[in-house]
């Protein structure tokens, strides 16, 4: 296994303890602060793996299929815990998974007939501004100032979590027409 791999493996395996510290804060009094630097190791090996499996063409299919899945199981669970919290409108999570499901079966059906759908500069957009928020939002540093901070990134990830599936079907429409 490349190093990329090993990385994208990494991202995943951390995901637990990222739940544990966020979800059970009476650990210690630093939990919400252990939780966001796991969040934060973990979203830069999101970037790591990706730079290093381009830079030196180490990408494989394992990576192809398991970098993305990781992002959105990070993703998904923190963002899952932040409902749980009440830091995160129910409502908003689902529109952003949502799309994560109908990019993931258009993906598959693309696939299915020999097309690979990159990522564009809007989905890699969305995913830093949800990194983002999900940091603010673990942070949850009682500032007004902070709460507007966590606020607005809610709304631009979910501005760009839309923007994102248009551009995607947009450019892909013909996708769906050609069947085998």
């Amino acid at each position: 296994m490349n190093l990329p791999n090993k990385l994208t493996v990494c991202r995943v395996a951390l995901i637990p303890f990222f739940v544990v510290f966020l979800l059970y804060p009476d650990l210690t009094k630093y939990s919400n602060y252990i939780a966001a630097a796991i969040f934060i190791i973990a979203s830069l090996t999101d970037y790591a793996d990706g730079k290093i499996a381009r830079k030196y063409n180490l990408v494989t299919n394992f990576g192809k299929f398991m970098d993305p899945l990781a992002d959105k199981l990070l993703v998904c669970a923190a963002m899952i815990c932040l409902v749980e919290m009440g830091k995160l409108a129910a409502w908003i999570v689902i529109v952003i998974m949502s799309r994560e499901f109908i990019i993931s079966g258009f993906r598959l059906v693309a696939s299915d007939n020999g097309i690979v759908i990159a990522a564009s500069y809007w989905g890699k957009f969305k995913t830093t501004f949800q990194m983002l928020m999900i940091i603010v939002l673990i942070l949850d540093i009682p500032s007004d100032a902070f709460r507007l901070l966590g606020e607005g990134l809610t709304y631009i990830a979910l501005a760009l979590t839309v923007i994102s599936l248009v551009d995607y079907i947009f450019k892909n429409r013909e996708t769906l027409k050609e069947q085998k």
